[in-house]
């Protein structure tokens, strides 16, 4: 088989192809268009396989969709923009990739007679929740700009479904973390300035709550889509490791052994939700993916960044966090 994979050289994306080289004889060709955020250096490990084929190219232009469409009967979406702050700060580049993009693929995608499309979306479409969490029938109500473009992605993509037969498949993700993340995102922003011994700023008083998941068990979850979910169909995707952001402050400090380091209080941003939570009930139904220890695996997450300043470092000033 052949997957176009968007985003491929994103921080989720280039974690699904690696996954994919190592585990399948698919070959993958990867559209990403290289913004602050992708990196071709998350590619290296599978760099010399014959099998992978970069395309650098932009989801919302439908020439290069096209052309990297021609010939590939599966396609995994990831390309988008993520970053809440920045979609305060500027949100009209999460209005034309996260959704004119994602329309110009599906276009596409109906032209090429794709066999199979997930669309990875993210949990935040479902907005805040006090107690409990969402299942896949509840009512949108994102509080984002960020947020509102996903779920009007997720939407686009469902109407190509409806109106076209694209046979796609949503996927909702809970916040993810692992090696290779973009330094503004809140693990790699704790840990490098707590490991360039700078205070790490926390919104508020610091007890927003998320559910992480690692990067890695998130993509597995998505092969079991790939091969056993329902066009049509939402799925909800969760670590089912809820934590505030003061006790993954904790475990970051405590990874690096770096007792004198301090946290900042700062001005919380706008319409921050407390916290967020999906039920996995549905998913959990077509299989199982065994997932990581969290400490553990938090911890073999902060140590890569300690390991791996040389990458992460010139990437600090193009940082935007408010």
């Amino acid at each position: 088989m052949r997957y176009l994979v968007t985003g491929g050289a994103g921080f989720i994306g280039s974690a699904y192809v690696r996954r994919l080289l190592a585990s399948s004889d698919h070959h993958v060709t990867v559209l990403d268009a290289l913004t602050y955020a992708g990196s071709t250096d998350r590619l290296a490990p599978v760099a010399d396989d014959p099998r992978l084929t970069f395309v650098h190219g932009d989801v919302a232009e439908a020439a290069d969709v096209d052309a990297a469409l021609s010939g590939h009967e599966v396609v995994v979406h990831f390309a988008a923009e993520t970053h809440v702050d920045r979609s305060i700060i500027d949100p009209a580049p999460f209005v034309r990739t996260n959704e004119h993009g994602t329309a110009v693929l599906c276009e596409g995608a109906v032209r090429a007679g794709v066999e199979r499309f997930v669309h990875v979306s993210t949990d935040e479409v479902y907005g805040p929740i006090e107690r409990g969490a969402f299942d896949e029938t509840a009512p949108l109500q994102p509080t984002s700009p960020y947020a509102r473009s996903k779920a009007r992605g997720d939407d686009i993509a469902l109407a190509h479904h409806r109106d076209h037969g694209l046979p796609v498949i949503i996927a909702r993700s809970t916040n993810q973390y692992g090696p290779w993340q973009f330094p503004e995102k809140l693990i790699p922003f704790f840990a490098s300035r707590i490991l360039g011994g700078l205070p790490a700023p926390v919104y508020g008083d610091g007890l927003q709550r998320r559910d992480w998941l690692h990067v890695d068990d998130n993509c597995a979850w998505l092969d079991v889509l790939l091969d056993r979910g329902a066009p049509g169909e939402i799925y909800n995707i969760a670590g089912h490791n809820e934590r505030t952001n003061l006790e993954i402050a904790a475990l970051i400090i405590q990874a690096i052994g770096a007792d004198d380091a301090r946290l900042e209080r700062v001005e919380d941003r706008p319409l921050h939700d407390r916290r967020y939570a999906v039920a996995t009930d549905k998913i959990e139904a077509l299989g199982e993916v065994a997932p990581r220890d969290f400490e553990r695996a938090m911890d073999e997450t902060v140590r890569w960044y300690a390991d791996h300043r040389d990458w992460w470092e010139p990437l600090l000033p193009q940082v935007r966090n408010r």
